[in-house]
């Protein structure tokens, strides 16, 4: 049966579950400004094994069936994957300590990681700095080049017959989503604002919250060595990430804080990364530095994403953080199902939002 449906958010999970809802019912999405956001400064990484911690073994779970999803979903959209894994690197022995608690949480868990001294490191990285002590070889995950990916989803919610709003949205109740100047009726109302969903609907107020991350993009100079891996890092306890692009560009974040709304780019942030980013792979000095920029992740008390109803007619998709892109094809297929009055993919009940308010369940 075809529903009215209105997505509200235009990031990569309002705009993945558009698409996907598009096939069978007529989809309004609404966005002020659609593919841009915290997903347009991701960094790109598909990486639920070195995302992963003790305590979270459902966010892997979750993350892992995602990244199943990813080379299917990836074709649908024409969008190219990076397939090498992932490095992961410590700076000193405080690091190398966490990296081992991560590893033998992962091999607790039926999870491939290969340990690495720093001199193994450099000799599948050459980038990577003889300041590095030791680190992990994660094989399986992915990267993807956010800013593709979010050009190739709205073309394909565009074909697939998505209508583009972009008014702001002011609340979401069952059967009505207010808009400035108006509002529009439906069926079902998925919310799907990223940091900005607290406000849309009561059930929300205290679930999900904004975290500020800042990223930089570089480019690639004559004499520059490049990065031919994801690679992660633990610097004194702080991470850092660099991610390769296409044509040597390279993607390095992230800031992490709670600091409301607030997208500005602090010089402290960018020096911090900068300074971090030189102790992993002293190389960097020579690369260009073309962009900075903020964006807000949509965090939730327990770093698992809320995916569920939150009444009749008003289905949530939003809380994130830092796994927005990795977990859009499940998140997608899981609000496709709910709508259809289908179970969802067993690894996303554990995103339930009822899981906040048991008087619910």
């Amino acid at each position: 049966m075809s529903h009215r449906i209105v997505v509200v958010g235009g990031g990569v999970i309002g705009l993945s579950v558009a698409w996907r809802l598009a096939e069978s019912h007529d989809v309004t999405l609404v966005d002020p400004a659609p593919a841009r956001g915290a997903s347009w400064v991701a960094g790109g990484m598909l990486a639920p094994v070195t995302e992963s911690w003790p305590g979270e073994e459902a966010l892997l779970e979750l993350g892992v069936a995602s990244l199943d999803l990813w080379p299917e979903y990836a074709a649908e959209l024409d969008v190219r994957l990076l397939t090498g894994g992932t490095l992961v690197a410590a700076v000193d022995a405080a690091d190398a300590a966490q990296l081992d608690v991560l590893a033998d949480h992962l091999a607790s868990l039926g999870r491939e990681v290969e340990r690495l001294t720093g001199r193994e490191l450099r000799g599948r990285e050459p980038a990577i700095g003889p300041g590095v002590r030791s680190g992990l070889v994660v094989p399986g995950d992915l990267a993807v080049d956010n800013r593709e990916l979010l050009r190739s989803l709205v073309t394909a919610a565009r074909r697939a017959g998505v209508v583009l709003d972009s008014r702001r949205v002011e609340s979401v109740e069952r059967g009505v989503v207010h808009v400035e100047g108006g509002t529009i009726e439906t069926d079902t109302a998925v919310i799907a604002a990223g940091a900005w969903s607290a406000a849309l609907h009561p059930a929300l107020d205290t679930l999900v919250r904004p975290v500020k991350g800042e990223i930089l993009r570089l480019r690639g100079r004559t004499g520059a060595v490049p990065l031919t891996h994801t690679l992660r890092a633990l610097v004194e306890s702080r991470p850092v990430y660099l991610v390769p692009r296409p044509g040597g560009e390279l993607v390095l974040g992230a800031t992490q804080y709670e600091a409301g709304f607030d997208t500005e780019v602090t010089v402290g942030g960018v020096l911090d990364l900068l300074a971090d980013a030189e102790r992993v792979m002293p190389g960097i000095a020579e690369f260009g530095l073309t962009e900075t920029a903020a964006g807000l992740r949509a965090g939730s008390r327990d770093n698992l994403p809320l995916v569920g109803w939150l009444e009749p007619g008003v289905l949530v998709a939003a809380g994130h953080h830092r796994n927005g892109l990795l977990l859009a094809p499940i998140t997608a297929a899981a609000v496709r199902a709910m709508v259809a009055g289908e179970d969802p993919p067993a690894q996303v009940l554990a995103a339930d939002p009822a899981r906040h308010c048991p008087t619910r369940r």
